[in-house]
């Protein structure tokens, strides 16, 4: 089926947060805010707060970034600090994200990492022209799970103007050189991607892999716009125990029984993570709606 929001979800973000930092002990990290905090003030811990932005070198880069993180810096009044998949190891990278406030990234793999960003951290999702953020939402999922207490802002460049397409790159970098004259006519001239099959989609590959010169004052906008419902997550402690997830395969049948009697049969499976949590006994909840 087309890219776009997934539904039943099966995990909650406590089973995603102890994930990270089983992956975090794997590679002997410790988040900063263990070590650091301990005994420090309220304005100390302010004072230290930073920006982490992802950039890129080679492909969907942002031209203006020295711009960008001047604008964030001058904003928050906080330090901005980059990351590069392409010139920092791996370990490295989390270390930064893991006690940083924002993250901001152009859409991408890369923003898997938000999964180490601590409680109470905003990630700022970027798309480059002709994209609809609606129909690729796997970090606004993964930021939005109850329980990973992250909140989600989405910037998306309106400006055709802004953008500088590839179209001579090969084909899997979203160059388009090889399609027919027409094929390649309606795509520089479509304004957004029409929903797709993931993967190889070459309107989509074309778009996503534009480079981007983000407009400050739209970008500003939608931050201070999507801070002001910004709900205060920092005092939320991480869970210690994980619950059940969602049941699966809820089904509901309806069968006559006789003139005055009918049969109600309601089954489901049970929840994925259910054979590995510790619990005596678990109730389900029925509740049936006339209609």
């Amino acid at each position: 089926q087309p890219q776009g929001p997934k539904a039943n979800i099966l995990v909650s973000g406590n089973e995603i947060r102890h994930f990270a930092n089983v992956l975090m002990e794997k590679m002997n990290l410790t988040r900063w805010e263990e070590e650091e905090k301990v005994g420090r003030s309220p304005e100390e811990e302010e004072r230290d707060e930073y920006i982490a932005v992802f950039s890129r070198s080679t492909t969907r880069v942002i031209v203006n970034e020295a711009e960008l993180i001047m604008a964030l810096a001058q904003e928050f009044q906080m330090r901005v600090v980059t990351v590069s998949l392409e010139e920092q190891s791996f370990p490295s990278i989390i270390q930064v994200i893991s006690a940083a406030s924002m993250l901001v990234s152009m859409h991408g793999a890369q923003l898997i990492t938000s999964m180490f960003l601590p409680r109470g951290a905003t990630v700022v999702e970027l798309f480059p022209f002709a994209v609809n953020p609606e129909q690729y939402t796997p970090y606004k999922t993964l930021a939005s799970l109850p329980g990973m207490d992250l909140h989600y802002i989405v910037w998306r460049n309106s400006m055709e103007e802004n953008t500088v397409t590839h179209p001579d790159r090969p084909w899997e970098q979203g160059g388009i050189a090889h399609l027919e004259k027409e094929e390649q006519k309606r795509i520089l001239e479509s304004k957004d991607v029409p929903r797709h099959l993931c993967c190889r989609n070459p309107e989509w590959l074309f778009r996503i892999y534009q480079d981007t010169l983000v407009d400050i004052p739209s970008f500003l906008k939608v931050l201070r716009d999507g801070m002001k419902s910004k709900p205060n997550l920092k005092k939320t402690k991480m869970a210690s125990t994980v619950h059940p997830g969602r049941v699966r395969e809820a089904h509901c049948q309806t069968s006559v029984q006789a003139a005055n009697e009918a049969k109600l049969t309601v089954s489901w499976q049970i929840p994925w993570n259910l054979k590995y949590l510790k619990v005596r006994e678990v109730k389900y909840e029925v509740w049936i709606q006339e209609q």
